[in-house]
């Protein structure tokens, strides 16, 4: 079993950037294939991007995918996004997760574990 805890969140102006960090807690947290989705008020939680348990292959979200990085701390049991050219559209709470594959890795249904969110405000 493993618990996300996201940080990193915060009110940025449009065109800046934020780095999220989401440590998975548990002795096998490096092993776990992790995810970021993020939800806006009133719609329904959104794929952005997600990594192998050890970094080799990256997946993003296509609003996201030429703004956006995800990575490994070398610990591999951290996962950091970094965001750049922040929108007022990227507003939302930023919520990290995990699986044991890769399988079905853009749908939200599939993670095992989420941690609480962390909100991320764009002002334009």
């Amino acid at each position: 079993q493993v618990q996300p805890v996201e940080s990193g969140g915060g009110l940025v102006q449009a065109g800046g950037s934020l780095r999220l960090s989401c440590v998975g807690s548990g002795r096998t947290a490096s092993d776990y294939f992790m995810g970021w989705f993020r939800q806006a008020p009133g719609k329904e939680r959104v794929f952005v991007s997600a990594i192998t348990w050890d970094g080799g292959r990256t997946y993003y979200g296509d609003s996201v995918a030429d703004r956006f990085t995800i990575s490994r701390g070398n610990a591999k049991n951290t996962v950091y996004l970094q965001m750049n050219g922040l929108k007022a559209e990227d507003t939302a709470v930023y919520y990290c997760a995990a699986k044991r594959d890769a399988s079905r890795y853009s749908d939200y249904g599939s993670y095992m574990y989420w941690g609480q969110g962390t909100q991320v405000t764009v002002s334009s």
